[in-house]
């Protein structure tokens, strides 16, 4: 007979108590007070930030605000992301025994392989793409990422079932240039849905009962609805009380100044070139980078890839990185080379220093 492993539906739920949830079930695992779960999950409107960030340097908290946007802190790292309910969370909550390995990249590789199977059995061509995506036709339908709490993992997807790019544009801290109708464009050549691929949105009920299906496949367990054990109860109403207040929102606080958003062109023989930086200037590093301009890059997603790249990259090693990324890849530049990308993100940090004629190295 086979495992019987917990399927938790919480359904809709505000930012708040779906963040709460998360360290209510994480916790409880820890402790063994409760049994392994799947959970599906959906949001009401909100811009979560990662666990490490802070809101005034990553949101345009006024839009949040007049557009009735939650603006909530995770447990877990990583960058901001919109969340509403045209995405389906899904959440495993295990232990090391049972996934047989403390290695996030096996762990990740056989979880999204998992949910890239249930995804395919809905009509579309999903599949894993290291480190943690799920993509179709190289467009991502599903971004995934873990974290250990000693023996246990949380480890979250999320599958787009109807997804509004400009609205994620508009909520979160980036350059007025990728606001415009072919930045928009280009954004959602990166991502694509359920109802883009299929003409229309199957069943959430379908949705959920497919991924089910292949993760029972892949671990060899039957999933039981069930609810809530009484001490997750507990350490769920507990953990709403701190999260559910403006203080574990604001639990960092970081002035923008401290995150400029520093802007440059260069025009070079292949063609002109912009970036747009945001720039951790007590940390040193580059947050993130954005990439603009008049030139020719095949595939068009080795940009965008490239910009993944460089998130959260130390100053010191930007050429280095840049380097690398084109080097693991066959990326057609016509006449650019891998330096000019660097050149102008330095270009652009400069432009913050220059009255003090002073450059960060």
């Amino acid at each position: 007979m086979a495992p019987i492993w917990r399927l938790l539906d919480t359904g809709v739920r505000r930012a708040a108590e779906n963040v709460a949830l998360n360290r209510a079930l994480l916790e409880a695992r820890q402790a063994g007070e409760a049994p392994p779960t799947l959970r599906f999950l959906q949001f009401l409107p909100a811009a979560l930030l990662g666990y490490h960030q802070s809101a005034e340097q990553e949101l345009d908290l006024e839009r949040c605000a007049a557009e009735g946007v939650a603006v909530q802190r995770r447990i877990t790292g990583g960058g901001a992301i919109y969340m509403d309910q045209g995405q389906l969370g899904w959440e495993l909550y295990l232990s090391r025994q049972e996934l047989g390995t403390a290695d996030m990249g096996a762990i990740a590789r056989r979880i999204c392989e998992a949910a890239a199977e249930g995804i395919r059995a809905l009509g579309v061509d999903a599949q894993y793409r290291p480190r943690n995506d799920i993509e179709v036709g190289g467009r991502k339908i599903s971004g995934t990422g873990g974290a250990f709490d000693g023996e246990a993992l949380m480890y979250q997807g999320t599958l787009l079932i109807e997804f509004d790019v400009e609205r994620m544009l508009r909520l979160l801290r980036i350059p007025a240039d990728k606001l415009s109708d072919k930045a928009i464009s280009s954004a959602r050549e990166r991502v694509t849905s359920l109802a883009e691929l299929l003409g229309a949105a199957p069943s959430l009920a379908g949705i959920k009962a497919r991924l089910a299906e292949a993760f029972a496949r892949s671990f060899g367990v039957d999933f039981v609805p069930s609810g809530l054990t009484p001490p997750e109860e507990a350490r769920y109403r507990q953990a709403l009380a701190e999260m559910d207040h403006p203080d574990w929102v604001h639990l960092l606080t970081r002035p923008r100044a401290e995150q400029p958003l520093l802007e440059a062109a260069e025009k070079f023989p292949g063609g002109l070139v912009r970036a747009a930086v945001l720039y951790d200037a007590t940390g040193g590093r580059v947050k993130q980078v954005w990439f603009t301009g008049d030139f020719f890059v095949r595939p068009r997603r080795a940009v965008m890839d490239l910009e993944a790249h460089l998130k959260d990259v130390p100053l010191d090693r930007l050429e280095e990185r840049v380097e690398a990324f084109f080097a693991g890849r066959s990326v057609d530049l016509l006449m650019l080379r891998p330096a000019d990308f660097a050149q102008v993100v330095r270009k652009a940090l400069a432009s913050r220093y220059a009255t003090a004629r002073e450059e960060p190295s």
